[in-house]
């Protein structure tokens, strides 16, 4: 084969091999040209919900092609956009009436951010103010690189970002320093919005934290008025055991983002929800109140029925009890690491399961983060560690025995990296 002329993401191509080529994605599974079956422990970077290819998400595409392929946004609708802003709004916590299609987790973020700000100018009362938690990423996109933790991610980038007022993670124990913080920065009644990653923090190392301390974050920032925005992008469709994440926490955000699980991980879509109150904002006959914003693919139905018909998934099969199932089979298989030296912590969180392991240097470009990829690659096994975390967030329909196999994997890789520290 010649040299490729790809540019892979996230991929320092001067020391990782050549990427391998998949003909066949199914089920669990992605395919070499040659037969090869790699487990797919990821959900391909935390997009595939029920599986690859779900058989009616496939049709619904197919059947959508036939009649519908691009239509401009603007001054025009189509059916399956309908039809989807009222099952989403029917879906997500109460109060979000509004949709506002994309077409990735980064730019539902952007979209939330520019609410944010345009409905305080639009009322009369500017704010520009964002405050984040520690650890956060939303994506990398400007804005969204700008509401993320800032590092190696995106350092190059420094001089295109916006300054932001950053709460702490949420530590066990220390849980009221970041609320005491959080306070502070809302007080004078200047910040815009929070946005956060509710319950775990993914790109951040699979941090997790509890309900309780996302619901009063909320309460927080209703005392000053300040807008809430839920970055459910990783986190809904399931992934912490419930619908969406803020559903555990009995808490309705004003703003809610949603992309990858969206389609089932078939075809990238995102929205963004919104309240009345912020469709008013902008709802006016002095055009400059507009809301500015949109990409060329906005609600393309192709992708808008993809979701439709995930959202079907979702109605006609036990999707909560494959859910329940592979959250109970997480916690059950990682018992076997309680108490083992080789790990410094172990986080559960619905489906994902997170594996810190002690290692000398720690943090997302530890050292023994490319031979972890390898050492599981040459097992099967697509895994993909931040660092020195190992983490599993595989589709529902993945098996126990297919668990097990995981689980032994990573009980040798944890001696792996002990023995390369």
């Amino acid at each position: 084969m010649s040299r490729s002329a790809v540019w892979h993401p996230f991929t320092q191509h001067a020391v990782e091999p050549p990427a391998m080529a998949i003909a066949r994605t199914d089920g669990a599974y992605l395919e070499t040209r040659d037969g090869r079956r790699i487990l797919d422990a990821i959900s391909s970077w935390w997009v595939v919900t029920h599986g690859h290819r779900h058989p009616r998400i496939m049709e619904a595409i197919r059947i959508a092609t036939e009649t519908l392929d691009q239509v401009i946004f603007a001054g025009l609708t189509h059916e399956p956009a309908e039809q989807l802003a009222t099952a989403l709004t029917a879906l997500t916590p109460a109060g979000l009436d509004w949709v506002f299609y994309s077409d990735s987790g980064s730019t539902s973020v952007e979209v939330a951010l520019k609410m944010a700000l345009g409905y305080f100018r639009n009322i009369g009362a500017p704010r520009s103010r964002i405050v984040v938690m520690e650890h956060g990423y939303h994506g990398d996109t400007i804005g969204a690189m700008s509401v993320g933790a800032r590092g190696v991610f995106n350092a190059a980038y420094e001089p295109l970002l916006f300054e932001v007022d950053t709460i702490p993670f949420p530590v066990a124990g220390r849980a009221q320093q970041t609320l005491d913080r959080l306070e502070a920065c809302l007080r004078d009644r200047k910040a815009a919005a929070i946005v956060v990653e509710p319950l775990v923090l993914g790109a951040g190392g699979m941090l997790t934290y509890p309900a309780s301390v996302l619901a009063e974050m909320k309460r927080v920032a209703e005392a000053s008025e300040t807008l809430f925005i839920a970055d459910e992008v990783m986190t809904g469709w399931g992934r912490t055991g419930t619908l969406f994440a803020c559903e555990q926490a009995g808490i309705s955000p004003d703003i809610l983002c949603t992309s990858k699980g969206l389609t089932g991980g078939s075809i990238p879509l995102a929205a963004t929800l919104a309240t009345d109150a912020i469709f008013r904002a902008h709802y006016s006959h002095d055009r400059s109140r507009t809301f500015f914003h949109s990409s060329s693919y906005t609600a393309n139905p192709i992708a808008c029925t993809a979701a439709l018909a995930n959202i079907e998934v979702w109605r006609t099969e036990p999707v909560m009890e494959r859910i329940a199932s592979l959250s109970r089979m997480q916690a059950e298989r990682a018992r076997r690491f309680e108490g083992d030296h080789r790990f410094s912590d172990i986080r559960l969180a619905g489906t994902i399961a997170a594996f810190e392991l002690r290692v000398e240097r720690a943090g997302y470009l530890a050292e023994i983060g490319p031979k972890l990829r390898a050492f599981f690659l040459d097992c099967d096994l697509l895994v993909r560690p931040l660092g020195n975390v190992v983490y599993l967030l595989p589709p529902y329909c993945v098996t126990a025995a297919e668990l097990d196999r995981l689980y032994d994997a990573i009980d040798e890789a944890a001696s792996l990296a002990k023995a390369v520290a």
